[in-house]
C-alpha cells in the first residue's frame, strides 16, 4: 500500500504541473500588478479551478454512469454552468451543473489508458467565469491479462561443459501496465521436465546448466517446462508455460576400438598398388565428424601394406607393394589405433580394443610376362643399318616359367625385333632430320597364345653430318662511290645437322674486286671491295661464287653464286637508283624440276607448231603445182556451228583476174578490159568510166579489191554459161546476223574511205601482197603488167 501511495501522489503532482503555469504559481496580487503595468495587453484572468487528479478502474462493473469526481472553482457564482471536451467529452464522460464528473461506460486501460479533456464554467447569465482548464482522466491497470510466450524455444550446449554454461534465454510479455506488479513476470522451471541438470533465472529467464558431467553418448537431449507468472510470482498472479529443447552436441571424447581382435584376408597376387583388400571395422560411439582415429602397422611390414581412414572412418587396408606368390604366400603383422585430438579424457579408455591381429594369405593367378626394365631406351647411328642394336627381355612370373616371344605390332616401325631373343635391329636407314626419336611398343607374350605384356622402347637417333650447309645473305650492292675496303655485304649460314658448325667462307674464285674475311666470333663472313670507282652505266654484271664449309666430321660444303648489284646512293649508302643484278644461280630441286618442265612443255608446243606449218607449206604448195587453190570461208551464225559454219571456196579465178584478166573474156565479145584499169586508188577521186575507156590496153592496177569482186559477181549474175559464184555473198555479208554488221573488207573501198595502207610495206616481206592489193606506191598511176 505504501507503494501504491506514492505512485498515487507522484501522478496528482504531474497533473498540477501540467494545468498550472508558473504565473499562476506565483502571488495572485503581485502577479496582477505586474501584468497590468508591463504587459497590460497580454494580462488574462487567473484560473481558480481546484480538483484533485481523476482515476477510474478498468473494467469497473458499477452501473453506469457514476461519479468519478467533481470540477470546482473558488469563485463565488451562485448559479453555475459547465462545459467539457476532448477525449470521450460528452460520451464518455458528462458533467452536471454542479460540476460532478461521471463515466458512463466500462473501460479497458489496454485500449486507452490516459483521456485529456478541458473544462469551462459559466454564470446564470452564461458569461465565462472560468476558461478552459485541462484535466487528465488516468484509467487504473487490473490484472486482467496472462503472460504469452511467442514461441517454444531450443537450446543446445556441449557435452561435459561447466556448471553455469548458458544455455538458452526465453522471454514471454503481459500486456498488463509494466511498471505494476500486473505487468511484472517471474519465470520458473516445472516439476513436469527434466530440470536435473539446468536452472533458470527467475527474472531474465536464462537456462544454465547445474552439471559439468553432461553425456552425450548417455543422454543426447533434454525437455525443459518453462512457466511465467506475473504478481511477481505470487500465488495469485496468472501464469503461462511454454517447452524448451535442449540439444547435447558432441565432443571427441572416446576412443575408437577395434570389433573384433583379429581379421583374416585373402588377396589376388595381381591386386593392384593402391587398391583396397580389406577393412578393419571400428567402434566409436562419438559423431562421425568428430571421429579421428590414427592407424599404425608393426614392423617389417609397414612397407608393404598402410590404412587409410574410409568415409566412415574404419581403416582400409592398402597395398603399397605388389604381391608376388612365389615370393611371399603370407603375411602377418599388428595394428594399432588411438584416437587424436582428444577434448577430454576418453570415456571408454578401459574397454576399448586398440590393436588388432591381420593375417593376409596371397592367392596365385596366372600373370603376364615380366620385363626386367620399366622402358628401354637405345641410341642408333643415323644413315647406318644397325644389326644390334639393344635387346629387350622379359620372363614369365609364375612357376611354370612359359617361353616368351616377341613382335612389334606398327606396322611402320622402322625397327624390327627377334621374336625368341629380344634383339632389336634397322629395317631402313634412320634420318634424325626428319625424325630424332622413335618410340614403340614391344610385346611379350607367353607360349603358345597365353598371357602377353607390353613394354615402351625408346631409339634416339645419334646426329652424323650428312648436310651440307646452305648460305644465307642479305641484300648485297656496291655504290657508285664506295671506297676500297667498303663492306658490302654479311654472309651466314645455316645447317640442318645437331652437330655445332664452325662456318668459314671462301671464293672459289679469287675476285679482283671483292674479298671474303671471315669472322670467326659469330660464324659469318663479310665482303669487302678491293678497289672503288663503279659505275651505274657499266653493263658489266657482277657475281661472286662462294663456297661455305661446315667444320665437321666429314666435312660438308656447299657452293652458291651471290650476285651483287650496283647502285647510286647517297653519302649513308642509303641507294635510290640501282642496275638490276644478275639471278640468283642457286635454286632448290624443286625449283629446277619446275622450270625443267616449263622448258619441256613449251618445247613441245614449238615442235608442234612448227610441224604444223611445214605441213600447210606442204598443202599449199602441192595446190600451187595442181593449179587449184581452195580455200575455207568461214560464216557465223548466233548459236556457232563449229564445223558446220566452214565451206570450201575455189578463189583460183579470182587469183587468176591478179595475174591476167582471164575472167574478163567472154565467149560471144572477145576480150574485155581488165576491171583493174577501173580500180582507183583508195584516197583518190575516182575517174569517170568514159576516161577508163579510152585506154585501149588497159593494166592491172593496184587498188579496191572490193570493186573488182562487185563487178565479178555482176557478170556472173548475167553469165549463164559462167562459173556460178552465187554464195560470194558470204565475203560481203559475214556476220549478217550481228548488230555490228559486215565484218568483211570487200566493200570497204566502195565507201569512199580515206585510209592509207602504205604503213604495209614497213612490216616486211610477208606483207608485201598485201602492201600491193591496198597500198600507195608513191604516185596515183597504174603500173602496168
Amino acid at each position: 500500500m505504501a507503494g501504491r501511495q506514492t505512485w498515487t501522489m507522484g501522478l496528482v503532482a504531474l497533473a498540477l504541473t501540467l494545468l498550472l503555469t508558473p504565473a499562476e504559481t506565483a502571488s495572485s496580487g503581485s502577479s496582477d500588478i505586474v501584468r497590468k503595468e508591463s504587459h497590460p495587453v497580454l494580462s488574462r484572468q487567473k484560473r481558480d479551478w481546484i480538483w484533485n487528479s481523476f482515476y477510474v478502474d478498468e473494467e469497473r462493473l458499477e452501473p453506469s454512469p457514476y461519479k468519478i469526481g467533481q470540477l470546482k472553482s473558488n469563485q463565488n457564482v451562485h448559479v453555475k454552468k459547465f462545459d467539457i471536451e476532448g477525449d470521450g467529452a460528452n460520451s464518455i464522460f458528462t458533467v452536471d451543473d454542479k460540476g460532478d464528473l461521471f463515466v458512463t461506460k466500462t473501460l479497458d486501460r489496454e485500449e486507452k489508458s490516459l483521456y485529456h479533456l478541458k473544462a469551462r464554467m459559466y454564470d446564470g447569465n452564461n458569461k465565462l467565469v472560468e476558461d478552459s482548464g485541462e484535466f487528465v482522466v488516468m484509467v487504473k491497470d487490473i490484472n486482467d491479462n496472462i503472460p504469452i510466450f511467442p514461441t517454444t524455444y531450443n537450446g543446445s550446449i556441449m557435452e561435459r561443459s561447466r556448471i553455469g554454461t548458458e544455455v538458452v534465454a526465453v522471454t514471454a510479455t503481459d500486456a498488463d501496465d509494466p511498471t505494476t506488479v500486473n505487468g511484472e513476470l517471474r519465470y520458473s522451471l516445472r516439476a513436469e521436465g527434466d530440470r536435473s541438470a539446468f536452472e533458470m533465472d527467475s527474472i531474465t529467464g536464462v537456462v544454465r546448466s547445474r552439471s559439468d558431467s553432461l553425456d552425450r553418448e548417455t543422454r543426447s537431449q533434454y525437455v525443459l517446462v518453462v512457466q511465467a507468472q506475473d504478481m511477481r510470482g505470487m500465488a495469485s498472479g496468472s501464469t503461462a508455460t511454454t517447452s524448451v529443447t535442449i540439444t547435447i552436441a558432441d565432443v571427441n571424447d572416446n576412443i575408437a576400438s577395434f570389433t573384433r581382435p583379429m581379421y583374416e584376408l585373402q588377396v589376388p597376387e595381381d591386386k593392384k598398388l593402391n587398391e583396397k583388400i580389406g577393412t578393419l571395422t571400428l567402434q566409436d560411439r562419438d559423431e562421425i565428424q568428430n571421429k579421428d582415429p590414427v592407424f599404425t602397422i608393426t614392423p617389417p611390414f609397414n612397407n608393404v601394406f598402410e590404412v587409410k581412414l574410409s568415409p566412415v572412418k574404419d581403416g582400409n587396408i592398402m597395398l603399397r607393394q605388389v604381391l608376388d606368390y612365389e615370393t611371399r604366400s603370407s603375411y602377418s603383422f599388428t595394428v594399432h589405433v588411438r584416437e587424436n585430438n582428444m577434448a577430454f579424457p576418453a570415456d571408454n579408455a578401459d574397454s576399448a580394443t586398440t590393436r588388432a591381429q591381420v593375417n593376409v594369405r596371397v592367392i596365385d593367378v596366372d600373370e603376364p610376362p615380366m620385363f626386367t626394365k620399366p622402358i628401354y631406351s637405345f641410341s642408333v647411328m643415323e644413315e647406318t643399318m644397325v644389326t644390334n642394336i639393344g635387346a629387350v627381355s622379359a620372363k614369365d612370373p609364375d612357376k611354370a616359367s612359359k617361353s616368351i616371344r616377341y613382335s612389334i605390332e606398327d606396322k611402320d616401325c622402322p625397327i624390327g625385333v627377334n621374336p625368341v631373343t629380344g634383339q632389336l635391329f634397322t629395317l631402313r636407314k634412320l634420318d634424325r632430320e626428319l625424325e630424332a626419336t622413335h618410340i614403340f611398343q614391344v610385346r611379350a607374350q607367353e607360349e603358345p597364345s597365353g598371357l602377353h605384356s607390353f613394354v615402351k622402347v625408346k631409339i634416339l637417333v645419334q646426329d652424323v653430318n650428312d648436310n651440307a650447309p646452305e648460305l644465307v645473305w642479305d641484300d648485297v650492292f656496291v655504290c657508285e662511290n664506295d671506297m676500297a675496303g667498303t663492306v658490302i655485304g654479311r654472309l651466314s649460314a645455316t645447317d640442318n645437322d645437331e652437330q655445332t658448325a664452325f662456318f668459314s667462307f671462301h671464293l672459289v674464285q679469287p675476285s679482283t674486286n671483292f674479298s671474303i674475311t671471315n669472322n670467326n666470333s659469330d660464324n659469318t663472313a663479310e665482303i669487302r671491295l678491293k678497289h672503288g670507282h663503279f659505275s651505274l652505266d657499266d653493263p658489266a654484271d657482277y657475281m661472286l661464287e662462294v663456297r661455305v664449309e661446315d667444320g665437321g666430321r666429314p666435312p660438308r660444303s656447299s657452293v652458291v653464286h651471290v650476285p651483287i648489284k650496283v647502285c647510286r646512293c647517297d653519302n649513308m649508302r642509303i641507294h635510290a637508283q640501282c642496275k638490276a643484278a644478275a639471278l640468283r644461280m642457286g635454286v632448290s630441286v624443286h625449283a629446277l624440276i619446275a622450270i625443267l618442265l616449263c622448258i619441256l612443255t613449251i618445247l613441245v608446243i614449238v615442235i608442234l607448231i612448227a610441224m604444223r606449218r611445214r605441213y600447210q607449206k606442204k598443202s599449199l604448195a602441192g595446190m600451187k603445182h595442181s593449179g587449184e587453190i581452195n580455200e575455207q570461208l568461214v560464216t557465223y551464225d548466233e548459236e556457232g556451228g563449229g564445223e558446220m559454219d566452214t565451206n570450201g571456196y575455189d578463189v583460183s579465178i579470182l587469183t587468176s583476174a591478179r595475174h591476167d584478166g582471164s575472167l574478163l573474156r567472154h565467149p560471144d565479145h572477145g576480150l574485155h578490159p581488165s576491171l583493174y584499169a577501173m580500180v582507183q586508188k583508195p584516197h583518190h577521186h575516182q575517174q569517170q568510166p568514159q576516161q577508163q575507156q579510152q585506154h585501149p590496153q588497159p593494166a592491172a592496177c593496184k587498188g579496191d579489191m572490193a570493186v573488182m569482186i562487185e563487178v565479178k559477181k555482176d557478170e556472173a549474175d548475167h553469165d549463164r554459161d559462167g562459173f556460178p559464184y552465187d554464195t560470194l555473198h558470204i565475203y560481203g555479208f559475214e556476220g549478217s546476223e550481228s548488230l555490228a554488221g559486215s565484218l568483211s573488207s570487200l566493200e570497204s573501198s566502195s565507201t569512199g574511205s580515206n585510209l592509207d595502207y602504205d604503213f604495209l610495206n614497213d612490216w616486211g616481206p610477208r606483207f608485201r601482197t598485201l602492201a600491193e592489193l591496198y597500198g600507195v606506191d608513191g604516185s596515183d598511176h597504174c603500173f602496168p603488167n
